[in-house]
């Protein structure tokens, strides 16, 4: 398989139901950050400030065999009361999904408002 060049080819080499979730991330995300930025950097998908979003990042998802991470690189300022999001390293915090239950378009739109203003 070759290495994805875009988001949509990143997305598309996801098996199911990684593949949805992945899709219906992206789909929220471009969404809310329309005058935002995305593109892979670092081999996943980022989304930030600029042209060029891993300069300013603000969010990401990255596929794993079993989930989807959708994380946020200041995501321990993110305020959340669902206790959902994970602290990792530095600022950073994260959310892992397994199926297209797992995500929470209220909840996630709230962490993205928020993310974009930090």
């Amino acid at each position: 398989m070759a290495k994805p060049t875009t988001i949509a080819e990143y997305i598309a080499q996801q098996p199911e139901p990684l593949r949805e979730i992945a899709d219906k991330l992206r789909q929220l995300i471009d969404g809310l950050f329309s005058d935002g930025s995305s593109a892979l950097f670092q081999g996943h998908p980022v989304w930030g400030r600029g042209e060029k979003p891993g300069r300013d990042p603000i969010c990401y998802l990255k596929a794993y065999p079993k989930y989807v991470t959708f994380g946020f690189w200041h995501g321990q300022e993110i305020a959340d009361s669902s206790g959902r999001l994970e602290p990792g390293s530095r600022a950073m915090a994260s959310v892992k999904l397994r199926g297209l239950d797992d995500i929470d378009t209220a909840l996630f739109t709230a962490w993205l408002t928020q993310a974009s203003d930090i």
